[in-house]
């Protein structure tokens, strides 16, 4: 059962995007879960303020996408100008939330047949900006270890306060690995009695081969809430930390 619970919200979010509470429901409980995930966040890197941060998790549909989604949305309402890369080419999801076209995104930028303005679109979020994946490559991981990478992190930089890159899973493909070397920190993503702590360790393990900077753990689904339809299910437990 918990199984087929958890593919099913898999498909879901793969087909119509994640949830965004911090956006729909800014006074829910859920979302300042949200609001106190991005403060701890800000604390663990106080003394070297970072510009781009990667979200992954150690295996498919842990939550990584709603948790970079929704911190993004959190992040611009303070007023910071925000970023969101959607960098699974695999399982792109970023423009189905944010209801934007996918025909030009990142792999366009890397394949060298897209400048940045052409693939960085407005959301309905102030401050909020996304890059969605763009048509899926034969080759995403030869696309990630291209030179292009820094040049479009280099770019974005320029003009945002804070990059937030939805990533792979580090333990399925070598996508997050790439990424997590060129960014300023690493969270990963872990849903209590999802996860195993071989696939933690695993995971753990290959982001320190590349010397990526881990800010630290958010353990997500920690508690059940009593709550009916779509939020129910996709947000149960975010009371998410950061672990250092």
């Amino acid at each position: 059962m918990r199984w087929f619970k958890h593919k099913t919200l898999s498909d879901a979010s793969h087909k119509n995007g994640v949830g965004l509470i911090t956006a729909t429901a800014p006074g829910h409980q859920i979302a300042e879960q949200f609001r106190t995930v991005r403060t701890n966040i800000q604390f663990s890197s106080v003394n070297h303020p970072v510009k781009s941060i990667l979200f992954t998790s150690s295996a498919p549909s842990e939550g990584k996408s709603t948790m970079s989604n929704n911190l993004a949305v959190t992040w611009a309402s303070q007023g910071a100008r925000v970023v969101l890369v959607d960098a699974d080419l695999r399982r792109p999801t970023v423009h189905q939330t944010f209801d934007v076209t996918n025909r030009l995104g990142m792999t366009n930028f890397l394949s060298g047949v897209a400048t940045l303005a052409e693939v960085v679109q407005a959301t309905t979020i102030t401050n909020l900006s996304v890059v969605t994946s763009g048509p899926m490559p034969p080759n995403p991981a030869e696309l990630l270890g291209s030179s292009r990478l820094k040049r479009l992190l280099q770019e974005l930089q320029a003009s945002y306060d804070l990059i937030i890159v939805d990533a792979p899973p580090v333990n399925t493909v070598t996508d997050s690995q790439l990424l997590a070397a060129e960014v300023d920190g690493t969270i990963l993503v872990v849903p209590q009695g999802i996860a195993t702590k071989n696939g933690v360790r695993r995971a753990q393990q290959l982001l320190q081969a590349v010397h990526a900077n881990v800010l630290g753990a958010v353990m997500n689904r920690v508690t059940d809430l009593k709550s009916d339809g779509y939020y129910g299910q996709a947000y149960q437990g975010y009371y998410g930390r950061t672990d250092n």
